[in-house]
């Protein structure tokens, strides 16, 4: 199966474990759950299983438990663990990273727009992974996810902004526990099309792909299709036609601040894919027109950046915080719309 494009994937954790469900039959004696589904899943180790339980990847009855958990009759068991292994081979490129910061578990790399997180069908190079294997050796992969060394998270090609690496085993699988169970503060900048009328809000509604276009991810707020999906908002800055808002994600799915913000009426600036890359509020006249085409040509991308990251260190438990100023073309747009509202 060829992989997915690298645009489907923004803002989306990474699909980091396989789903194991065993319903315990009636009769089922009394027994440690790290044994009990050594026994019975296929190919899996018991340290293998200790590493999920003491991630909280393991769930009995929707809750998570210790390893010493003893299975009771028609306990539903959910397992979260590591998918098949694909064969992937990431070349290295000396690309200059943008760190801001290190330490011998992790590094905080600020993502510049235009560069694909991960080689995929149509982008081999130029990634921040062939980036990452020239700058740092051995970096850990998780199984499945073979050619994203360090990785256990991403964002779109054309977003831009942070990302956590992971630099070793023992902090790749704590790391990834934390997207797992969204414990991850994320908060992204966006420019809007139109005028919110409230000043904050939550958009609630089940993200999945679109049945007309894969690439297009739809809501579906009655929950019959898609992923449970959150996104808090808040305005920022009311600049007229367009708003900057601050985006909070409960949930990580596939392009879900793009998809939320379209699907309330308010798409992404210069969001092709959304339909923000056309006039969506404003007037008519000619000179209009033709500032807003300056805008979309001085940012030829969706105007999202992934501004701060939160999370636990996974090895000294520290409370961890990291903040990336707007790049250029960001910051240039919203001085333009400035000037254009103070002016006119």
């Amino acid at each position: 199966m060829s992989q997915q494009p690298e645009e489907e994937f923004e803002e989306d954790e990474l699909e980091l474990y396989e789903r194991h469900r065993i319903l315990v039959d009636k009769g089922q004696s009394l027994v440690r759950i790290d044994k009990f589904l050594t026994e019975k899943i296929a190919y899996v180790t018991r340290n293998k299983v200790q590493q999920a339980i003491d991630n909280e990847t393991v769930l009995v009855n929707g809750k998570a438990v210790k390893s010493n958990y003893r299975i009771k009759p028609l306990d539903d068991i959910q397992v979260f663990m590591d998918k098949p292994r694909r064969d992937t081979e990431v070349i290295p490129e000396d690309i200059p990273l943008d760190i801001v910061y290190e330490d011998k578990s992790l590094l905080i790399v600020n993502k510049p727009p235009g560069m694909v997180v991960h080689p995929a069908h149509g982008n081999w190079n130029g990634t921040l992974a062939n980036a990452l294997v020239f700058h740092f050796q051995h970096l850990p992969e998780m199984k499945g996810n073979e050619g994203r060394p360090g990785l256990v998270h991403r964002i779109d090609k054309d977003t831009s902004g942070l990302l956590v690496i992971a630099k070793s085993e023992e902090a790749m699988t704590p790391l990834a526990a934390q997207f797992f169970h969204h414990t991850i503060q994320r908060t992204y900048l966006a420019l809007v099309w139109g005028e919110l009328e409230a000043d904050s809000g939550t958009i609630r509604g089940n993200v999945g792909r679109s049945a007309k276009d894969r690439k297009v991810m739809d809501v579906f707020p009655d929950g019959s299709q898609g992923k449970h999906a959150v996104t808090h908002w808040k305005v920022v800055k009311r600049l007229r036609y367009v708003t900057l808002v601050q985006c909070n994600l409960e949930t990580g799915r596939t392009h879900q601040i793009r998809a939320h913000m379209k699907f309330i009426g308010h798409p992404l600036f210069n969001d092709a894919m959304y339909g923000g890359d056309k006039i969506r509020k404003g007037t008519q006249f000619a000179k209009y027109k033709a500032f807003v085409q300056n805008c979309f040509d001085l940012m030829p991308r969706q105007a999202l950046h992934a501004m701060s990251l939160g999370f636990v260190h996974p090895l000294t438990k520290e409370q961890l915080y990291f903040e990336a100023q707007l790049p250029e073309d960001f910051s240039a747009v919203l001085e333009k719309w400035e000037s254009y509202v103070n002016f006119d």
